[in-house]
C-alpha cells in the first residue's frame, strides 16, 4: 500500500484507508459536501467529498476501513485528498497493522526503564504508590503501554504515553543533577505519575478519542483523583506530601490557560512543568520536520508552535 506519509501534491490515490472522522457539511451556497480524516499508521490526511450524492461513493462510517480512490491538493499549506470513488472494505482486504500508529521505539524495553526509575525512588511512601500503579496494577499496565500520549499534537500513537512518559521522567532525572535544590524522589515521581490520566481521557486505537469522562473532566483532574485514591490506601502517606504529589499534578501544564488549574507553587511542580512541555514541544518539532516532503529549507506554520518552522541545514 501506499503510505499517507509518502503522498505529495498531485498525487493520484488508489488504496485503502480507516476513516477516522466523517462529516456532513454545506457550503455557503447551499451546497452538501462531506469533510473526512483518513488515517492509515503513518499519520493522517484530511479528505473531501465535494459529490456525496454520486454514484461512485458508498455507504460507510467512522471507523471503517475504506477503498478510496482521488487526488491530492495542497490547500491552505496542507495536503488533502480530493475523493471521487470510495467503498467500504471488507475483512481480510486490509492488515490492521497498517493502520495503527506506532511508536519507533520498543515498548516494552521502555516500560523496563520506567520501572528501573521506580525502583530508585527511595522514599517509601512514594515508591509504594508508583508500585501500586506500575507493578501492581495489570489492567493500568495494559493500557498504559497501548495508550497514546494525545489525540493529536504530540505522541499520538501506540506507546506514545509511555514513550513521552519515559522522556519526561529522563529530563526531571537530568535537572536533578543540575539543580541540588530540587528533591529527585518527589520529581521523579511525579513525573512518571503526571500523564496516567489519559489512558482514561483518551479511548483505546483504533479510535484514539476524547472519552466523555475526559471532554468532562480532563487528564489532568482525572489523574489527580486516580493518585489519591491509592495514596488513601497506604498507611501513614504523609499529607503534606500527598498534597505536594497532587499539587504538581495539577499544575504540570503550567498556565490555567492551558488547563491547569493551578499555577506551580514549588519548585518540583515548576520543573515537571518544563520538562512535559519540552518533551512535548520536541516531539512536535519531529513530527513537522520528519513529516515533510521538503527537503531543505522552510517547512510552513504550525499552529502547534505558532510559528513558521524551518529545517536545519546540515
Amino acid at each position: 500500500m501506499r503510505y499517507i506519509s509518502d503522498l505529495k501534491d498531485g498525487s493520484s490515490v488508489k488504496d485503502i484507508y480507516l476513516c477516522k472522522k466523517r462529516q456532513s457539511l454545506v457550503t455557503r451556497a447551499g451546497k452538501a459536501y462531506e469533510t473526512l480524516t483518513f488515517q492509515d499508521k503513518t499519520g493522517t490526511i484530511d479528505a473531501k467529498i465535494w459529490d456525496p450524492d454520486s454514484m461512485g461513493i458508498g455507504e460507510f462510517g467512522e471507523m471503517d476501513y475504506v477503498d478510496v480512490s482521488g487526488e491530492v491538493i495542497t490547500f491552505q499549506g496542507h495536503l488533502q485528498l480530493n475523493v471521487r470513488r470510495a467503498r467500504l472494505c471488507h475483512e481480510g482486504e486490509y492488515d490492521p497493522s497498517d493502520y495503527l500508529p506506532v511508536s519507533e521505539r520498543n515498548v516494552d524495553d521502555m516500560y523496563k526503564t520506567i520501572l528501573k526509575f521506580v525502583d530508585s525512588i527511595e522514599n517509601p511512601h512514594l515508591k509504594k504508590l508508583l508500585e501500586m500503579f506500575f507493578v501492581d496494577d495489570t489492567e493500568f499496565i495494559k493500557a498504559f503501554k497501548l495508550s497514546s500520549a494525545a489525540k493529536s499534537v504530540h505522541h499520538g500513537f501506540i506507546g506514545g504515553l509511555c514513550e513521552h512518559t519515559l522522556g519526561v521522567a529522563q529530563l526531571c532525572h537530568f535537572y536533578c543533577k543540575c539543580y541540588p535544590l530540587l528533591k529527585r524522589d518527589l520529581l521523579v515521581s511525579v513525573a512518571l505519575l503526571h500523564d496516567i490520566g489519559k489512558v482514561r481521557e483518551l479511548s483505546a486505537f483504533p479510535r484514539n478519542d476524547y472519552t466523555e469522562e475526559g471532554q468532562l473532566i480532563g487528564h489532568i483532574v482525572i489523574g489527580c483523583e486516580m493518585i489519591n485514591e491509592k495514596i488513601k490506601e497506604i498507611d501513614g502517606f504523609p499529607p503534606v506530601l500527598a498534597a505536594e504529589v497532587r499539587h504538581c499534578i495539577l499544575a504540570h501544564h503550567g498556565e490555567y490557560e492551558f488547563g491547569s488549574p493551578k499555577k506551580p507553587a514549588i519548585i518540583e511542580a515548576a520543573a515537571l512543568n518544563f520538562a512535559d512541555n519540552t518533551d512535548a514541544k520536541m516531539e512536535i518539532f519531529k513530527e513537522a520536520i520528519l513529516g515533510t516532503t521538503v527537503g531543505e529549507g522552510w517547512i510552513g506554520y504550525q499552529n502547534f508552535l505558532s510559528t513558521n518552522v524551518r529545517k536545519t541545514t546540515i
